[in-house]
């Protein structure tokens, strides 16, 4: 039977949202404590719990089919793959961050300056880019020290919150890139497999998709039926149903999440009563 294999985070911010995504689309897989590879009983699909920096060879190379990484590591190991979806979670930026102490004047100030990072290949491509002749040390682990013991006089590093920095005395001065989770497969998959890809991607994307929006029910005057109806676009037009009460209707729609109060306000002042929202589990475009 031809199996997928995909292969995701060991340990680090990306694992309990990948499989939690793996679980939202449906997908049982019963992995055990410190168990390395784990064999879905609903799909064919067998997950590889794997350091994340060794993530993408293994997909370039072929030992696994797909990846769960994060952008920042995909454009850090250069390597050839085929991304497939961005999953929109564990968001982060890839930055230049430097002592409070300092007065930051622009990209010109790292002319000259010592580096350390975690992430040499992209920071040697923007000093590049830039023209910036900058002295760059690489450290496997805890950057955010190298500053305040001598080492560097900035870092490159990922940033969420920002916290990290803030407890070293360091700030976020300069951000190369956003990124987020994707979802990538190796090039050239055979047939067999690229149909098994494409199922797995319809999954993900309904999930995706119900995430960003919500499924609501109100009832509307006639008289102001259009109005509202126009308020309401869903996905193709919305469902329109009589009520008992003459003159009144019911609606159903979809909301996307992003725009969703001013939504909800528009339609009140409209004239729409009884506002239901419901959450949504999938959607099938």
């Amino acid at each position: 039977m031809t199996r997928l294999k995909i292969a995701i985070q060991k340990s680090g911010r990306l694992l309990d949202d990948s499989l939690a995504l793996l679980k939202e689309c449906d997908i049982s897989i019963n992995n055990g404590k410190e168990q390395l590879m784990a064999r879905a009983s609903n799909f064919p699909l067998e997950t590889l719990y794997l350091r994340n920096s060794d993530i993408p060879h293994y997909v370039e190379d072929g030992v696994v089919d797909l990846a769960i990484i994060g952008k920042n590591t995909v454009i850090e190991k250069q390597v050839n793959l085929v991304e497939l979806l961005d999953l929109g979670f564990s968001a982060c930026r890839v930055s230049i961050a430097a002592p409070r102490s300092v007065e930051f004047t622009g990209v010109e100030w790292l002319r000259g300056k010592r580096v350390a990072t975690s992430y040499p290949n992209t920071l040697r491509a923007f000093l590049s880019r830039e023209g910036i002749d900058a002295e760059i040390h690489v450290i496997s682990g805890s950057v955010e020290i190298a500053p305040g013991i001598g080492l560097s006089d900035a870092i490159c590093d990922v940033v969420s919150s920002g916290s990290t920095l803030v407890k070293n005395g360091l700030e976020e001065v300069l951000p190369l890139f956003s990124s987020t989770a994707l979802l990538v497969a190796r090039p050239g998959l055979p047939v067999e497999k690229q149909e098994l890809v494409g199922r797995l991607v319809d999954r993900v994307k309904s999930v995706l998709a119900a995430r960003d929006n919500k499924y609501i029910l109100l009832n509307a005057p006639g008289d102001k039926l259009d109005e509202i109806c126009r308020l309401l676009p869903g996905m193709r037009s919305p469902t329109v149903t009589p009520l008992r009460q003459e003159g009144w209707y019911s609606l159903h729609s979809v909301v996307n999440e992003k725009h969703f109060w001013e939504s909800i306000d528009r339609l009140k002042a409209a004239g729409a009563e009884g506002i239901l929202v419901i959450p949504i589990e999938k959607m099938i475009m």
